[in-house]
Formats: C-alpha cells, structure tokens, sequence
C-alpha cells in the first residue's frame, strides 16, 4: 500500500497516511469535494437570478424615468425588456400595463395587468391599478353599446 505525508495542524508535525485507493484520494475527501461543489453551486445561483433582478430594475428604473418625460413608447420598450429579462417580477408587469393603458392598447394592457396580479395576487397597488382600469374600460364599453 502507498503511503503519503500530511502536515498536521494540532501538533505541527508531518504523519505518513495510508492511502486508500490508487488515486490516494479517501472517502473523507470525496465526501468534502462534493459538499464544495454543492456548495458553491447554491452559491453562485443566487447571484445569477440576482443580477437578473438587477437588471430588469434598471430596465424598470429607466421607463419611469422616460415616461415622467413623457417618452412612452421608450417605457414600454424598457417594461418589455424588464419581464423578458425577469418573466416574475411583477411590479414591471404592472408598469407595462400603465404604459399600455396610457397608449390605448386596451387588450394588452389587461392581459399584463392580470398577469401582475397572478405573479402577487396580494399587491395592493396592482389591485387597485387593475381595478380603477376595469372600472373605466366597463364603462366606456357600456357608453359604446348605449347608442
């Protein structure tokens, strides 16, 4: 049987070790080696959706910017972008029905409005945006059939 050294942190001295295996390496080791990668696995995902929440912030950010100056095609491009980049972020999707709601596009608007309120259905600021929408579209559509 093969044997090693290894450095011995308690007692600052060298040990010969028994290697186990031809590649020297002991289960200990392999058991250590695959709680690493694990590890660090988890640990770079985290960052990963993190930077994309990041980035559909600023997306975001960046369409209320240009809409307060009244660029709203430039905010609803921007709120696109945003729930591309992060399909779960529900405040872009409530901006985007904002967006579409100011440009006219009705359908559009209810579809991301109602898609808002299925990623937080607890949103207090999505509910009350969804509902004031409903409210005005039903009765605009009641005065188009009232002839």
């Amino acid at each position: 049987m093969a044997c090693c050294f290894q450095f011995c942190n308690t007692r600052k001295c060298l040990h010969v070790k028994k290697r186990h295996g031809y590649s020297g390496i002991t289960p200990e080791m392999t058991f250590r080696i695959a709680t690493c990668i694990t590890l660090l696995t988890a640990a770079l995902a985290t960052p990963l959706h993190a930077d994309v929440r990041s980035d559909a912030v600023a997306q975001v950010d960046f369409g209320i910017t240009v809409a307060q100056r009244g660029l709203w095609r430039e905010a609803i491009y921007r709120w696109e972008r945003a729930v591309e980049i992060d399909p779960t972020y529900a405040a872009a999707f409530n901006d985007l029905a904002v967006g579409y709601e100011h440009e006219g596009q009705l359908d559009k608007a209810r579809q991301a409005y109602e898609k808002a309120l299925a990623l937080e259905p607890n949103n207090a600021q999505i509910r009350q945006n969804y509902d004031l929408f409903k409210e005005i579209n039903d009765r605009a559509d009641g005065a188009k059939e009232t002839p």
